[in-house]
């Protein structure tokens, strides 16, 4: 999972960020302004900054030249200022893409994609359960010996359930990772998939997708 630090003083944009982001299978890592942004980013493995403009003690553009000192990471910056001369002033500091407020969230994602392809920042697209590996590339679920290949949805909705062991998903927020938001199909389209996969895990001891009545679903593991 790819792991991206969000540097903005305003709570509710942070909030915004991190949902979209979460949603798009990003790790995030919020920050209030610049100085809290350079510890973190002294602590935590960041594959990617965005980063705000107009913040207190350490601004935007003083942050990013920071960054740029010690790291090669893809950075966006998103402000309210859309004048030229403020662009102008952000790709000098040594942003690589620029974003003006008010923006539309899922553009936020795609320029993320667009950087982190941009800079060759693979995503992982493998996630690990005790010994069992879900393998988004290659379409197996894997343990010791055993071995099960699946259909492109059906692994990517387990690795999404894998990915937040003990997390309940709703069928709504499946459909919006997997199918995409203009899926325009029905939501046993959730369940018939949950079905296949419990069949294809039977012999998968420690990984077991559970209904949470009136709810949607969770993956729990056990180790044992």
């Amino acid at each position: 999972m790819n792991n991206i630090l969000v540097v903005d003083d305003d709570a509710h944009i942070r909030k915004l960020m991190r949902l979209y982001l979460e949603n798009s299978n990003y790790g995030v890592i919020e920050a209030v302004d610049g100085e809290e942004a350079l510890e973190l980013l002294g602590k935590h493995p960041i594959d990617l900054a965005v980063v705000d403009v107009m913040m207190p003690k350490i601004d935007g553009y003083e942050l990013t030249e920071d960054i740029r000192s010690f790291l090669d990471i893809p950075i966006l910056m998103v402000t309210a200022k859309g004048e030229s001369q403020d662009k102008v002033k952000g790709f000098r500091a040594g942003t690589d893409d620029y974003l003006v407020k008010p923006f539309d969230p899922v553009e936020l994602i795609l320029r993320v994609e667009a950087l982190l392809k941009r800079y060759n920042i693979r995503a992982d697209n493998t996630v690990k359960i005790g010994s069992t590996v879900v393998d988004k590339d290659k379409l197996v679920v894997e343990s010791g010996e055993k071995s099960v290949s699946l259909k492109r949805k059906e692994c990517e909705l387990l690795f999404v359930l894998a990915s937040s062991p003990g997390k309940i998903f709703t069928r709504n927020q499946l459909i919006e990772k997997i199918w995409g938001f203009d899926y325009e199909g029905d939501e046993r389209t959730v369940d018939v998939h949950i079905k296949r996969l419990r069949e294809q895990l039977e012999n998968f001891e420690e990984i077991v997708i559970t209904t949470v009545r009136g709810l949607g679903y969770r993956l729990e593991a056990s180790h044992g």
